[in-house]
């Protein structure tokens, strides 16, 4: 499985650590500039500190990337946290960094796309953005704690909605609400 990860500079950037931790297989990894600096303010990383987890990490400058092309495939991409100016821009088909470029990619491809929205509350404008992206077959997945897990610290709230994240992608966690009586 391949997967592209996008991070851009919504708050909630332990999602996407967390994603990247967990996520089996091959990783490419897309931070933004502002993606990059709440990285760093919100846990103290560097984009770099991410090479563990990752097979490669492409510069959102870089429309010359493999991904850029629908000829070099990947499984699916998920973008967490998703800015709604994110968002906006690859519901209007603007391609102008490598993210939208690749999520364009997706669309076009119909590729997995996962948007892990990171804003409250959500105008209007937000709202038909995304609608218009689940019309096209986008998962909208606002991150939200999932607490019928029984969260009890921070770091339980990310890794449940990671492992919907990843269930999205098809990575079961062996997690899920009263699982043990499917057993």
């Amino acid at each position: 499985m391949r997967t592209i990860v996008g991070i851009t500079g919504a708050s909630g950037v332990a999602y996407g650590v967390d994603f990247l931790r967990r996520c089996p297989d091959e990783k490419y990894l897309v931070a933004s500039k502002w993606g990059k600096r709440v990285l760093h303010e919100e846990l103290g990383l560097k984009v770099e500190e991410m090479r563990p987890w990752v097979t490669d990490i492409y510069n959102d400058s870089d429309l010359a990337s493999p991904f850029s092309s629908g000829s070099n495939h990947f499984d699916s991409m998920v973008i967490v946290p998703c800015s709604v100016s994110t968002l906006a821009k690859i519901a209007n088909g603007i391609a102008d960094t490598l993210i939208t470029r690749i999520a364009a990619v997706a669309l076009k491809e119909k590729r997995r796309l996962i948007i892990a929205l990171r804003e409250t509350p959500l105008g209007t404008i937000a709202l038909e953005n995304a609608l218009k992206l689940s019309r096209e077959g986008v998962v909208i997945a606002p991150i939200s704690p999932t607490d019928y897990m029984g969260a009890e610290s921070i770091s339980d709230v990310v890794s449940g909605y990671v492992d919907k994240l990843l269930g999205l992608v098809g990575v079961d966690t062996g997690r899920g609400w009263k699982r043990d009586e499917l057993e």
